[in-house]
């Protein structure tokens, strides 16, 4: 009797596992997402993307300050490397000439949130008011869409990733870490990027780095010469079709 006690319990439990399966499945598809596998692990964002043709993508985020932003911009000119910027709501109030120098530029725009909250601790209300009211922010000066999101501190947790997502926002992280602000050198800082930089990378910088208009230029030289291709996030991402892994990978369906 206690073999048929605990075989009929290893039924419940695989029984109960399928239906947890079942409603993540329908969940998904209900939220508009059947283009993404769930997992059943957590949610996460994209930290990478899975492609073998040397595109990666360099970012900055904006929160505070614009001192040595007009020698970033200039630096991205000299090297044709068109870059994603990440602006807080109240940086984008206080500097639409910048967002809009931005813009000009032909970089992309998206959102790092209203406050630069620690958002893994708000409300799903919290999080629908943030993300709306930063991207209207941002369309009001550049009369463009918002579809790229990354929490500010790299904080999140699934109510935040499920969140973005179903707004239409790509939660983006980065597998690359320049470090620049913590005042490193512009050598310094180069090297790390450089030294971690892969297929379908995602670097993070930030605008007002002390050194990083210096690093770029070494930066793009570097991997330039290595046959690297800067695009935009958004041209190095998949926006439907794709799963991604336990690492924040994202891979297109039909290659995993």
């Amino acid at each position: 009797m206690r073999v048929i006690t605990i075989r009929w319990k290893s039924l419940a439990w695989a029984a109960a596992l399928l239906l947890l399966v079942v409603l993540g499945a329908v969940t998904a598809r209900a939220a508009g997402a059947e283009t993404v596998f769930w997992s059943g692990a957590r949610s996460l964002p994209v930290y990478s993307v899975d492609r073998d043709d040397k595109k990666i993508a360099i970012s900055f985020d904006c929160a505070w300050g614009t001192e040595h932003t007009d020698a970033i911009l200039s630096a991205l000119a000299s090297s044709k490397v068109r870059a994603t910027f990440f602006t807080v709501q109240f940086w984008a109030e206080e500097h639409p000439d910048y967002l809009k120098k931005i813009d000009d530029a032909g970089h992309e725009v998206g959102t790092h949130s209203a406050t630069h909250s620690y958002m893994s601790r708000l409300s799903e209300a919290e999080i629908r008011a943030e993300l709306e009211s930063s991207s209207a922010a941002i369309t009001a000066v550049t009369g463009k869409e918002v579809t790229l999101f990354r929490p500010p501190y790299g904080d999140y947790d699934d109510l935040l990733i499920d969140t973005s997502n179903h707004m239409g926002l790509l939660p983006i992280q980065w597998d690359v870490d320049s470090l620049d602000w913590k005042d490193l050198s512009a050598s310094d800082i180069a090297a790390r990027v450089v030294e971690r930089v892969g297929s379908g990378s995602i670097i993070l910088c930030h605008n007002n780095g002390l050194h990083t208009a210096e690093a770029l230029p070494i930066i793009f030289d570097t991997l330039h010469a290595q046959g690297y291709r800067f695009v935009p996030i958004g041209e190095l991402v998949y926006r439907e079709n794709y799963t991604i892994d336990h690492t924040g990978r994202q891979h297109a369906r039909n290659s995993v």
